[in-house]
């Protein structure tokens, strides 16, 4: 990429700042001290003075900041040296970002460039979750330049307007192109799966995550092990693409780091298997020095790449055989040949050539002679005949180069195959976002085919930017007629078809020499001299024989011929196919599947061509998508952090950006700067003119003034009088015309009022009749309703009284005889207190078997009823068929008859008996088909005629078992009566000194309770469901408050206390309360409603936590009592109201696992409530933080655009006048919330931590927003920062200490922080009044980033010293150094429930819950009176 511009020239006066060409450093600085025509003597900042042309001479913007720019567009002179001082000014802090954006000259945006300077050192916290999150949905510039940013970018515009975009990443070996691609990647798979979760439960996003997760380790899993085949080691980046081709064939530095680890001495079982020993006894790994590379772990790298792999899906038996191939590569280099016997032969040079050609065959699991024959033989295929043809030393050798090459070039091809299949590649989609790691332009010492080919990339590459980026706006420009003058950029299609033209280009020449046979790079250099001797793109170096020079767009580069010819030919043997295909190893084999085209021997192939044809692909994708640009730049060749090379990184920039601007004419910004000189020195000379004729004129304008004065008194006068006698006239008009209103008015309202006096009492006379005829009819109705109740009542209360009588009597005759057959055996009453609990516990279980009946009846009936609803459908489909069925044959029937009459009244027409015979077969088939239907449905009515007849019997069967069930039911009631009346009988006979009765229970026997007693026992049991009922419909319902605790938790925690459900096994009753709870939390947008409910829940876990302990445990002794059953119903125990119990609310109580289960799911709860009251509170506030932090800024561009900062952009429609109303808007909620918490009585301690929390959040968000957003970290924000604090300071004052606690303490990060940017001459702090004074909570990150990014936009000061920075800078590198850097230095906010357990059982103590008064709404039930005590 680069941009050339026509130089325009600039005029420069004495005192301009310029900046100097310089040979050490580049550009150096310097002031203008004479002028003398096109020549400027200029003193240095270095001391000495130089003389320079004004063409060379470039202006200095004198009002630059200190710390740089982020968009360089932004610099008042974006020329080369303002370029590379803004990016050394921004790497000293380590700001590697910049942006470079695109505009014409009417400022339509064309395009971006980020500019990425290597930092050589660690940065994570600039890469992390936190900072994606930060930088997705954020508008394109608003934020710092981020490869998060450009990625952020395409994949918006992809998605909003359905275009391909490419990123296209460039820069030279070791500038961090790789880094950034893994930047934009780590992002995209960021983005790939962010969606909305509404609607979707809490398993569906865990499942989403879990895949979303998964598809990220793939991409970014992936890396290491692209990186372990794909690169290599060279002298210019330790982890290079560009070279890792040809890292085990070519001669240099470079080496494939994973074959280096296959030979380390952790992993010996790996080197015995393979036969592996040092590295540098490998040909292919030992042709440089380069075996140990400084700061990197071998050992762990090789780890890492087999997670990596087993990640990706590659299985352990596949990685084996991958190991296996590159071992045997190894072993394969290591083979070298000499002369055999017969003439231009070749034979495995000694008996170490010969164990390593063992061991190849070996691993590859082929024949050791086959691969022997292969490397040494050629078979040569004729028409007829087939010839074998020796090889000699050096042919085999490039056979043995031919196959080391192809079997790598496969497994690294199967490699990215199986890659691409793991992440899961959608082919069928049209969109994508390609990014596109480009190795940058190439210039060294010795230059051959592999640099060729790297710069043709780069010429492809640089005129593809320059159709996008000059070509379409230079067009564009003419379309719109803008008057413009016309850029003269370099277009470098003329160097292209030197080099890609068809034929005569350079890459065709190339393969015709390879194709011919014993030619050499001699050859290959004359026919390109000869070529191109008038070419001004081509040019021989003089004193050379075969080295060409190319004039590319970035430079000339001199190549050499020597290896051309080797490098551009690929031979693929046909020998070597055959004897891979043949491997026992089937991934070795499936490498090389079956080749159609066995008949030749080789295949010659271009790399060249095959490299343009590729190149020609990629193009035409890159034009049909959006490209975005990054560049890197290496900063210095010694791969060092904090070293800034002003030479090394002006080349890199000549090479990629160019030395110019596209904004506006050239030269004109520095054009303006010597006017506004020139101005300023003219201003002086108007300055004193303008005085004297001040002086001038100030007498007569007062003697003007004293004229005016005189006129305007008499005028004045004359005017008001004028005034005066208008008003009075308009004064007339107006009581006039009041007067007629009035008059009218009033007799109008008398009109009106008349009419409606008429019409209201007609009307009311109407309505009166129609209600007295109303009422009359009601009365009647009524009356008659009720005599026609009392008959009969009274006829029913007659049949009652009498049957109870005649009962009555025959129970007591029965009785009485059951008395004298029993009263010998009735002597222990012992035996007949067992018998009765036994027959009470048989009447249970025949009570629960009937409920079950009549449960499986209701299944049975419902089951039948939706057999019997599915059997009328079908009938119903049935007889729809035949009807359609019977209608078609009586329509054909017709059309049969009209035909037959139509051919009747014509007797001479022959008649079709084809046509008759046709439709008579046809009614035929209709009868037959109406028939089978008919059939169908007398057998479906048949069929549910059955149905029927067994839905009747199964009916009667369950209606008998009912009735046996109820008799009984009522035998072991009247056996248990018998046994009471006779227990009754003997106490009496006995003279027992009890004077009242008893029931079996113990309890006074009521009045009416005898009678009772011989109703069903199914009753009782109705009456507990009764209860249970009513308790919950009345505390799903607001039953407010008493003596400030909550009455519902209160009245539950009483019943299940009274009822003993906490000491049944098996309840219902935990359930249905959890119900209540969990629709509760359904309204989580109602504060009021979570509250409310949050001080329910908590309060009941509280008496839970106090009450509740394991059976067995440590306490208080238990009683012997009675064996209780182990249902709900059998333990609860309704007594009569007028029993009152006398215990403690909160007692030890002995409980079961259901009701520590329903504790465990309450406390559940009580989290969940607080955390929704938590994020409803700061999802209000985060719209509020959001605008006080940026308030500053907004409103001053609201001004700009002339309209008011309106209530569209802000939370619950408010729109506020000035700054201050958005901190008043939270200081609003908090008070709101602390009402809503006060008036639903929750516990205080959940009020501290949630504003303890709410604090916390916002110290988060500011903190944040102040350290991520440049604008927000100027000198006027602090301050009006610093005044909302203090509102919420006063704020927390006001406020009780028990519900605002320590939650000021909360906001020391962002207090501390403003604070800072309000002191007044901040560089003369030292750093350890900073940290110890000042700021003593931040780290040095936070501090460095806060010095860094202030601005002072009201009085102009500057930061802090630079001692200060470079001392923090020394501390942030020794910390990294240390690793002891944290990941990121942005807040993080705490999410959990900061309470525990035993803390709120502690905030309450038990008295407190005594005098608390029932809910009404239970009080009036008899079952309930126990909660009056």
């Amino acid at each position: 990429m680069r941009i050339l511009l026509q130089a325009s020239k600039v005029r420069f006066t004495v005192g301009s700042q310029v900046w100097v060409e310089d040979a050490d450093v580049a550009w150096i600085d310097g002031l203008v001290e004479q002028v003398q025509g096109d020549e400027l003597i200029i003193n240095c900042s270095s001391g000495k003075k130089v003389t320079a042309n004004v063409s060379s001479v470039y202006p200095k913007d004198a009002e630059a900041k200190r710390c740089g720019v982020e968009d360089m567009t932004r610099l008042a002179y974006l020329n080369e040296p303002g370029v590379l001082q803004n990016l050394k000014s921004r790497y000293g802090m380590n700001e590697i970002y910049e942006s470079l954006k695109f505009c014409n000259i009417v400022t339509t945006y064309t395009g971006n460039i980020l500019i990425a300077v290597n930092p050589f050192q660690r940065l994570p916290h600039l890469y992390n979750n936190h900072m994606m999150g930060i930088y997705k949905g954020t508008e394109f510039g608003e934020l710092s330049p981020h490869p998060f940013a450009i990625a952020d970018r395409a994949y918006r515009l992809m998605i909003n307007y359905g275009k391909s975009q490419a990123i296209l990443v460039s820069g030279e070996s070791g500038a961090g192109k790789t880094e950034s691609t893994k930047c934009l990647m780590q992002y995209l798979a960021f983005m790939g799966g962010k969606a909305q979760s509404g609607g979707r439960s809490v398993q569906q996003q865990v499942l989403e995550c879990l895949m979303l997760s998964n598809l990220s380790v793939c991409l970014t899993q992936s890396n290491p092990v692209l990186e372990a085949f794909g690169n290599a080691k060279t002298v210019r980046n330790n982890n290079s693409r560009s070279h890792a081709a040809g890292c085990i064939l070519n001669k240099g530095c470079n080496e494939s780091w994973l074959a280096r680890n296959l030979l380390k001495p952790v992993l010996r079982e790996d080197r015995e298997r393979y036969k592996l020993g040092d590295a540098a006894s490998f040909h292919y790994l030992n042709q440089s020095s380069c075996i140990k590379l400084d700061g990197m772990d071998d050992a762990s790298e090789y780890i890492i790449t087999r997670r990596a792999m087993d990640i990706v899906g590659i299985s352990s038996g596949e990685q084996d055989a991958i190991f296996r191939v590159v071992a045997a590569i190894l072993h394969l280099g290591n083979v070298e040949f000499s002369e055999g016997s017969e003439e231009d032969s070749s034979v495995p040079k000694d008996e170490k050539s010969q164990f390593h050609l063992r061991t190849a065959a070996e691993l590859f699991m082929c024949d050791e002679k086959a691969l022997e024959e292969s490397l040494c033989k050629r078979v040569m295929v004729t028409r007829g005949d087939t010839i074998v043809k020796n090889l000699d030393a050096r042919a085999a050798a490039l056979s043995r180069d031919a196959l080391a090459r192809i079997v790598y070039s496969r497994l690294f091809d199967w490699l990215v195959n199986k890659i691409n299949t793991s992440i899961g590649q959608d082919l069928s989609s049209k969109l994508l976002i390609g990014v596109l790691d480009i190795y940058g332009f190439e210039s060294f010492k010795t230059n051959s085919f592999e640099q060729f080919c790297i710069n043709l990339t780069n010429e492809k590459l640089q005129q593809h930017f320059n159709q996008h980026v000059f070509k379409m706006e230079q067009e564009e420009y003419t379309r719109e007629e803008i008057d413009w003058s016309y850029i003269q950029f370099v277009d470098n299609q003329e160097i292209l078809d030197l080099i890609e033209k068809k034929p005569g280009g350079i890459i065709a020449l190339l393969d015709e020499t390879c194709m011919l046979r014993n030619s050499t790079y001699e050859i290959f250099a004359e026919k390109l001299y000869q070529q191109f001797k008038g070419n001004p793109h081509f040019s021989r170096p003089k004193f050379s024989r075969s080295d060409f020079t190319i004039h590319h767009y970035a430079g000339n580069v001199t190549y050499q011929t020597d290896l051309f010819l080797d490098k551009n030919i690929d031979y693929a043997v046909n020998e070597h196919q055959v004897l891979l295909n043949a491997s026992r190893c089937s991934f070795v084999s499936s490498l090389f599947p079956p080749s159609e085209e066995s008949t030749k021997s080789t295949k010659f192939t271009s790399i060249g061509s095959s490299f343009k044809q590729q190149l020609q692909a990629l193009l035409e994708t890159l034009s049909s998508t959006e490209p975005h640009y990054i560049r890197c730049i290496k900063p210095n060749n010694v791969l060092k952090p904090a070293i800034f090379e002003n030479s090394n990184v002006l080349q890199q920039l000549r090479c990629g950006i160019g030395k110019t601007k596209v904004f506006l004419r050239a030269g004109q910004m520095a054009e303006l700067d010597a006017l506004r000189t020139e101005v300023l020195g003219r201003s002086a000379t108007k300055i004193q003119r303008k005085v004297r004729s001040y002086l001038a004129r100030k007498n007569f304008i007062q003697l003007r003034i004293s004229a005016t004065q005189l006129q305007a008194i008499c005028r004045g006068q004359i005017a008001r009088h004028y005034y005066e006698d208008l008003r009075r006239e308009a004064a007339s008009l107006t009581i006039q015309t009041c007067y007629r209103m009035h008059f009218a008015r009033k007799n109008y309202r008398n009109l009106c009022s008349a009419a409606t006096t008429i019409q209201s009492g007609l009307r009311g006379m109407a309505a009166r009749k129609q209600l007295h005829f109303r009422l009359q009819t009601k009365a009647a109705v009524i009356i008659q309703s009720f005599w026609r109740s009392y008959v009969a009542c009274s006829r029913y209360m007659g049949l009652k009284k009498a049957a109870i009588t005649t009962q009555c009597a025959w129970r007591g005759r029965v009785a009485r005889k059951e008395l004298r057959k029993l009263k010998m055996a009735a002597k222990e009453t012992g035996a007949l207190q067992a018998a009765k609990n036994k027959l009470e516990k048989q009447m249970e279980e025949l009570t629960w078997r009937l409920q079950l009946e009549k449960r499986m009846r209701t299944d049975m009936e419902e089951a039948k009823t939706q057999e019997n609803r599915k059997l009328q459908q079908q009938l119903q489909e049935l007889q729809l068929q035949s009807k359609e069925t019977k209608d078609l044959l009586k329509r054909e029937q017709e059309i049969a008859k009209e035909a037959l009459e139509k051919a009747a009244l014509v007797p001479e027409v022959q008649v079709d008996t084809t046509l008759v015979d046709k439709l008579t077969a046809e009614n035929e088939n209709l009868k037959a088909v109406v028939g089978s239907l008919e059939t169908k449905i007398d057998e479906t009515e048949q069929k549910f005629e059955e149905m029927k007849k067994a839905r009747e019997e199964w009916m009667k069967k369950a209606a008998d078992a009912e009735s046996k069930i109820n008799e009984l039911t009522n035998t072991m009631l009247r056996s248990a009566l018998s046994t009471y009346v006779i227990l009754l009988m003997l106490n009496l006979t006995n003279g027992s000194p009890r004077s009242e009765q008893m029931t079996p229970h113990g309890t006074p026997l009521a009045p009416k309770e005898y009678g009772s007693f011989a109703q069903p026992r199914a009753s009782f049991f109705e009456r507990q469901h009764e209860s249970v009922d009513a308790l919950i419909n009345c505390v799903s319902e607001n039953i407010g408050f008493s003596e400030g605790k909550p009455v519902a938790a209160i009245t539950i925690y009483k019943c299940l206390v009274h009822w003993k459900i906490f000491e049944t096994e098996k309840t219902s009753v935990f359930d249905r309360l959890i119900q209540i709870f969990g629709s509760a939390m359904q309204k989580h947008d109602s504060n009021e409603d979570l509250a409310y409910w949050l001080s329910n829940s908590s309060t009941l876990l509280i008496m839970l936590q106090k009450s509740l302990k394991a059976t067995g445990s440590t306490g208080t002794s238990p009683q012997k009592r009675p064996q209780t059953q182990s249902s709900f119903l059998g333990r609860m125990v309704f007594r009569s109201s007028n029993i009152t119990v006398d215990m403690d609310l909160v007692r030890q109580i002995e409980a079961k696992y259901p009701a520590f289960l329903f504790k465990q799911q309450l406390t559940a709860f009580v989290e969940g409530l607080y955390g929704m009251i938590r994020d409803n509170v700061k999802r209000d506030l985060s719209s509020l933080l959001s605008y006080a932090i940026q308030v500053p800024r907004t409103v001053k561009a609201s001004m700009v655009r002339g309209r008011s900062f309106g209530s569209s952009s802000l939370p619950r429609g408010r729109s506020f006048s000035n700054q201050a109303s958005y901190w008043q808007a939270m200081v609003d909620n908090l008070n709101e919330l602390l009402k809503i918490l006060q008036d639903n009585c929750v516990p205080s301690i959940f009020i501290r931590k949630i504003f303890t929390q709410v604090f916390s959040f916002i110290n988060a968000q500011l903190f944040n927003s102040l350290l991520v957003r440049h604008e927000c970290c100027s000198f006027s924000n602090g301050e009006y920062v610093k005044q909302g604090l203090a509102q919420l300071e006063a704020w927390c004052g006001e406020v009780k200490s028990e519900y605002a606690g320590s939650a000021l303490d909360e906001l020391k990060h962002i207090r501390q922080a403003v604070d800072f940017l309000v002191i007044f001459k901040k560089f003369r702090i030292s750093y350890d009044e900073i940290v110890n004074d000042l700021c003593p909570v931040l780290s040095v990150q936070q501090l460095y980033k806060i010095c860094t990014q202030y601005w002072d936009d009201k009085y102009n000061t500057e930061s802090v010293s630079e001692e200060v920075l470079e001392e923090m800078r020394t501390l942030m590198t020794k910390e990294s150094n240390q690793e002891t850097l944290e990941n990121t230095f942005l807040l993080d906010d705490e999410i959990n429930m900061p309470i525990s357990l035993e803390e709120i059982s502690d905030s309450m103590d038990a008295k407190e819950f005594q005098n608390v008064a029932p809910p009404q709404e239970l009080t009036v039930i008899p079952a309930f009176q126990f909660l009056k005590s």
